[in-house]
């Protein structure tokens, strides 16, 4: 099997302890994926702008093992406090990863981990946590094994975040980054995040502003929102709108035809919600000043000329993307336009990290 290649041959060194550290940056989605099958497969490819201020900062320390009692022996601290409670989704991740990364039963896990950007503010911390644990793991395993070259070491994490969280697989790249296998883009695959090729250099000035409309908890989590387009009636058509969408996409980001890639960026990003809409059960996850945001960038494009457009996750806050040649403008119509649309008028800003 095309996976095989990462199971790992006997190492070639000893390693008795080891300090590691990585930064791994979130993502926003272009082209969304909405649906999985198992081994976190994607039902559709998926195309996404990696940030750049928003990441999650990953320490691992690793000794011999003293405690034998269980699958694993981990410690777990976010922003300098224990937290018992992440450690399942730590263990389950390093169950599915132990025949590829074997060292994990040998050794004592000491992890600690922060993220520069607020609990509840529309940003994939599951994105960037995985994509920062794999790493960490991939810099340990290359102790072991240091022939690793640099393209396998990519492709791995990248193939071992993907167990952790699906669209982690796309924040252990920088720029655009493609994950799942479409004949447009040679190279692509299910099972890691691949860089795209051929981006017009407009797009690696791309700023997002994220507009925290909503800081609640999301009525329906991502994993359960996958699992409704199992039997969604309208889920072969989204596929296939997806699928399409990544070749129109190629073309748009080759050519930096900035109309274009506005046009398709919102239609992702309605479909995504419209299958929310229409799912069994169904979820509204928009809030009414999502709802206003949007006329108002509808509005404030059509009246300036101004390449500006939004995305959202399945969430309530918007993702505004534009190039940083107009970042004076935007920025102004966002305080007076936008920002009393947000809760505590709290807005982000990101922007591609390359």
């Amino acid at each position: 099997m095309l996976v095989d290649k990462f199971i790992p041959k006997p190492y070639t060194q000893k390693v008795e302890a080891a300090k590691v550290q990585h930064r791994a940056p979130s993502n926003i989605a272009l082209v969304k994926y909405w649906g999985k099958k198992d081994e976190q497969i994607p039902m559709n490819p998926s195309i996404s702008f990696t940030l750049s201020n928003s990441y999650t900062e990953t320490i691992m320390e690793i000794a011999p093992r003293t405690d034998f009692t269980t699958s694993f022996q981990i410690d777990f601290y976010f922003e300098e406090e224990p937290k018992e409670n992440f450690l399942p989704k730590i263990e389950t991740f390093f169950t599915r990863i132990r025949n590829y990364i074997p060292f994990l039963r040998d050794y004592y896990f000491i992890v600690r981990t922060r993220n520069s950007f607020p609990h509840s503010s529309g940003i994939a911390s599951s994105a960037s946590g995985m994509a920062a644990l794999a790493v960490c793991l991939m810099k340990i395993e290359k102790l072991f094994y240091p022939e690793m070259s640099e393209k396998f070491f990519y492709e791995k994490a990248s193939f071992l975040a993907r167990l952790g969280s699906g669209s982690a697989c796309r924040s252990t790249y920088g720029g655009v980054v493609i994950w799942g296998a479409h004949s447009a883009v040679p190279d692509s695959s299910n099972f890691y995040g691949v860089p795209m090729k051929d981006i017009h250099e407009v797009f690696n000035t791309f700023q997002d502003s994220i507009l925290l409309i909503d800081k609640g908890q999301k009525p329906v989590s991502s994993s359960k929102g996958h699992k409704l387009m199992h039997d969604h009636p309208y889920a072969e058509a989204r596929f296939a709108q997806a699928r399409q969408n990544i070749t129109l996409l190629r073309d748009i980001l080759a050519q930096g035809n900035l109309d274009e890639f506005c046009k398709l960026v919102e239609s992702e990003a309605l479909a995504l919600h419209a299958m929310m809409l229409t799912s069994n059960p169904y979820y509204i996850l928009m809030r009414p000043n999502t709802l206003s945001a949007i006329e108002r960038i509808w509005y404030f494009r059509a009246s300036t000329a101004t390449p500006v457009c939004f995305t959202l996750d399945a969430g309530a806050n918007i993702h505004l993307l534009y190039p940083e040649a107009y970042k004076k403008q935007v920025h102004t119509f966002i305080e007076s336009q936008l920002k009393p649309l947000c809760q505590d008028g709290d807005i982000l800003y990101d922007q591609v990290g390359i």
